[in-house]
């Protein structure tokens, strides 16, 4: 990974993620609000709910070795090593992040199976075919490489193995769509600056790539309707005490991101911005 991309992401992590957990938890990831977005429920059983969605659309109902790709504090790790009896591994960019992440699997009891580790997602430092299960929960759209993102989690999946991802995209390019306006070029520039992100592709994009590698039994989906919602749930919340207390303590990129939350909620209203899922064995 390029190194200022890389240092971009790492430093923005360190300082944002205390306040994330401190006011929304261990899950640094959108909510599933339902199929077309309108159950209201609990922001953090949502966070859950969309862990639980995924898996059974990706139909994974065992693991015994666990990759998380991008593991924020260690919320899906812990989650899916409990829900599946297994051993899992996270890696992130961020060393306050895994530092964090280990102190959460000991209070948790879970230290002897899952472990965190600063590393970098292009080039992981795991042998061909380790894993059975790669888990990558939002954090395709911080890779500046797609093609060896994913090509690095099919070198590490084990024969058989699943990998499932969920990223943020842009809208799909077509005849009837166009190629991506002008406007929409600068909101996306104004995400990919506040947010680090290099760019983000479409889901066709992902899904050829995938095709290409060669990934089996592909299949994909978009979620945009079914986690919109979040967005403007964050916004809410951010005019909650602790997280105003916790912005002002946190750094400038924290608060910048915080202050451009509409930018994520406009892009999903406008058909901009979507969530996109992939599923895949090999």
């Amino acid at each position: 990974m390029t190194s200022t991309i890389q240092s971009q992401i790492q430093q923005f992590y360190d300082a944002s993620s205390g306040l994330w957990e401190q006011v929304w938890g261990e899950h640094m990831h959108h909510g599933y609000y339902g199929a077309t977005g309108n159950e209201k429920k609990d922001r953090r059983q949502a966070q859950i709910d969309l862990i639980e969605e995924l898996l059974k659309w990706a139909e994974v109902r065992q693991a015994e070795q666990i990759i998380d790709v991008g593991c924020g504090i260690g919320g899906s790790s812990l989650y899916l090593a409990q829900k599946f009896n297994a051993r899992a591994t996270g890696i992130t960019l961020s060393p306050v992040q895994a530092s964090r992440a280990t102190e959460r699997a000991e209070e948790a009891g879970l230290a002897a199976a899952v472990q965190f580790q600063v590393a970098d997602a292009l080039d992981m430092p795991f042998a061909d075919e380790t894993f059975d299960f790669v888990w990558s929960m939002e954090s395709g759209e911080h890779m500046p490489d797609k093609e060896k993102f994913l090509a690095e989690c099919y070198r590490v999946l084990k024969p058989g193995g699943t990998f499932l991802m969920a990223t943020w995209c842009h809208r799909p390019i077509t005849p009837a769509t166009g190629q991506l306006t002008i406007d929409e070029q600068q909101h996306l520039a104004e995400i990919y600056r506040v947010y680090c992100l290099p760019y983000v592709i479409s889901l066709p994009e992902y899904e050829a790539i995938a095709h290409h590698l060669p990934f089996q039994n592909i299949r994909t989906a978009d979620w945009s309707d079914a986690v919109a919602p979040f967005w403007d749930i964050v916004i809410d919340s951010t005019f909650e005490p602790q997280a105003i207390f916790g912005l002002l303590q946190s750094g400038w990129s924290t608060i910048q991101a915080a202050l451009s939350l509409s930018l994520m909620s406009r892009g999903y209203r406008r058909g901009l911005i979507r969530f996109g899922l992939l599923c895949a064995n090999k």
